[in-house]
């Protein structure tokens, strides 16, 4: 599989996310795509890697996003976690924005 249709460039608010779920060859991945406050569009899992909750109801901090429940934060670059208690990195995906069309691959993690 290769990129797909996530969500329009204008559904994602700046400094804020929105929740889809996208089709990988292993079945539907859940995905923040997240436009930072620089108002590039990034694509991390949606699924927090201490506690297995949404990062897409969580708070956008330049190019960071917290973790809602225990406070977390994970850079949109990399997945790497910045703060406890998360110690492990989540899945970022490759986005590729043609017009307004917001492409992501998910089976392609960075």
């Amino acid at each position: 599989m290769s990129a797909q249709l996530a969500c329009l460039a204008s559904d994602v608010p700046v400094a804020g996310t929105l929740r889809v779920e996208l089709e990988a060859e292993t079945g539907t991945v859940e995905v923040a795509v997240v436009r930072d406050e620089d108002g590039e569009l990034h694509a991390i899992s949606d699924i927090c890697s201490h506690g297995a909750v949404s990062l897409s109801d969580g708070e956008v901090e330049g190019c960071t996003v917290e973790c809602w429940l225990h406070g977390s934060r994970f850079d949109l670059r990399t997945g790497k976690p910045l703060s406890p208690p998360a110690v492990r990195p989540v899945p970022v995906y490759p986005v590729t924005v043609d017009g307004e069309r917001v492409l992501v691959d998910v089976d392609a993690p960075l």
